[in-house]
């Protein structure tokens, strides 16, 4: 997949994901990082369960992208979770 794929699969995922899990999005730059860590988390987790993982710019990889960015936002929250005072 070349690098612009990567970057619009990545924003569309990110968004997306970070929608479903914040209910605001994180902004432009930080919805593509989260969306190429999520197509890498989501193709490993789907690898590890024995499906494909990222295939192309489809809507099978864009599925993948945002369970992996949904998985990777939960895990952050919960990691990282702010206090509030």
């Amino acid at each position: 997949m070349s690098f612009i794929a990567w970057i619009i699969l990545g924003l569309v995922a990110g968004f997306i994901g970070s929608k479903i899990v914040n209910k605001s999005g994180e902004g432009i730059f930080l919805d593509i990082i989260l969306g190429i860590v999520g197509a890498i988390v989501g193709g490993w987790l789907f690898r590890l369960f024995g499906a494909q993982g990222v295939t192309g710019l489809n809507v099978y990889s864009l599925i993948v992208a945002v369970i992996g960015a949904i998985v990777f936002l939960l895990v952050y929250h919960a990691i990282f979770r702010r206090k509030r005072v």
